[in-house]
């Protein structure tokens, strides 16, 4: 094909995005994509030959590279191989995988569980699968891209309340018909703001108004609650939600995304759902890792704390020095930069001074709202944090915007 064609639609996408990125590139503004050649005690990287603080990673409790968590891994690879015979339909289950969910329903404190591919197929076909044409879907106007093109793909009435607004979802609830099949859903901790849905006014609208409710906990797991076991502890209400949604490569270093819940709902989606039927079993070293990191997070339990110590640590300093960090309550901790223009040059002067951290920037988050999406890890020592906090303020007073 020819991309100098502008009568191509296609065309017109692709160089439009080309030269955006060629763009970047000449100004010294692309940070994305940068290759890590090697992990030093799970809060530094070696990026292009240089030792960097790691302030991107979604290894919320510092648990890539945990020796248990590898050695699991590894002792997996020599029982069973690198891969698995195929889908877990029919000759891809290993022992693992039970052993897997089982550990996962026990942690998450449901009946059963069932693990995919990946974080974003699991919202996919979860809510493909669940929900279909004449039924009604409400997510969050934050929600994940997962969630969104899950509700899409399902051919039902897709309807977008305001962030964190129950007002607006009771609004739409209360005009939907009352027979008709109704799913919530939204993200436990968002992950460009950083802040918590309000579970429990969540709860009381789908009792209100007989729906489902589904949490992506993504970012919640390991990060929230005592023990770290999400948005349920954290809220103590343990229960009170039917599709409890997460992934296995953030605080849990490896790979893939499960869904806990009633039993009658996860045979419903072991012989309904595509991504399961149709998709490969997890590897098994990537099982076993996940199998592992669950247990590491209760036998250490000093992980969650350090985290929200260090949580604290970070959004109150950045406070301090003046930046807006939004509402965020979390380890992900917005800066508020505003232009694009601006979270590129923050970001530079970061980047040159060996702290990863990398902007965001519109069309992922609205124009005037880019920013540094850093976040902070429990394996951080405060020495590290203020360096950091140091490094993104030096350049905020450069540009002006504190």
């Amino acid at each position: 094909m020819d991309l100098n064609n502008s009568n191509d639609a296609v065309a017109r996408r692709m160089t439009a995005m080309v030269d955006r990125i060629s763009g970047m590139k000449k100004n010294d503004e692309y940070y994305y994509n940068m290759p890590v050649s090697e992990l030093r005690g799970g809060s530094k990287v070696i990026v292009h030959g240089r030792e960097m603080g790691m302030y991107a990673s979604y290894s919320y409790l510092g648990l890539v590279g945990h020796p248990r968590i590898n050695k699991a891994a590894q002792d997996a690879v020599a029982r069973y191989g690198t891969g698995t015979h195929g889908v877990r339909t029919l000759a891809g289950t290993l022992v693992l995988h039970g052993e897997l969910e089982d550990t996962i329903s026990e942690f998450k404190q449901a009946e059963a569980a069932i693990t995919y591919t990946s974080g974003y197929v699991t919202n996919l076909t979860v809510v493909s699968t669940l929900m279909s044409r004449g039924d009604y879907v409400f997510s969050d106007k934050l929600n994940h891209a997962s969630i969104v093109d899950g509700c899409l793909m399902s051919g039902a009435k897709f309807r977008r309340f305001k962030h964190n607004d129950m007002d607006s979802l009771e609004r739409m609830l209360e005009s939907t018909p009352t027979d008709a099949a109704k799913l919530v859903v939204a993200d436990a901790v968002f992950s460009m703001d950083g802040d918590i849905i309000d579970l429990p006014k969540m709860v009381a609208l789908c009792q209100k108004y007989n729906a489902w409710l589904m949490m992506d906990e993504a970012h919640s797991l390991g990060v929230l609650g005592k023990t770290g076991r999400g948005i349920e502890e954290h809220f103590d209400m343990w229960g009170s939600v039917d599709i409890k949604m997460g992934t296995l490569s953030k605080t849990i270093p490896s790979v893939g995304g499960y869904v806990a819940g009633k039993k009658d709902l996860i045979t419903y989606l072991r012989h309904a759902s595509r991504a399961y039927i149709f998709s490969a079993a997890l590897p098994p070293a990537q099982a076993a890792a996940a199998k592992e990191a669950f247990k590491v997070i209760l036998d250490e339990p000093w992980r969650v704390e350090k985290l929200n110590a260090n949580t604290q640590q970070f959004i109150g300093g950045l406070k301090a020095r003046g930046f807006d960090t939004m509402l965020t309550e979390t380890a992900i901790v917005p800066v508020l930069c505003g232009a694009d223009e601006t979270a590129y040059a923050v970001t530079r002067h970061a980047q040159k001074n060996n702290l990863f951290v990398l902007p965001v920037v519109s069309p992922a988050v609205p124009v005037g709202l880019a920013r540094l999406r850093a976040t902070v890890l429990a394996s951080h020592e405060e020495k590290d944090i203020e360096y950091a906090m140091d490094v993104i303020a030096e350049s905020g007073k450069e540009i002006g915007i504190i």
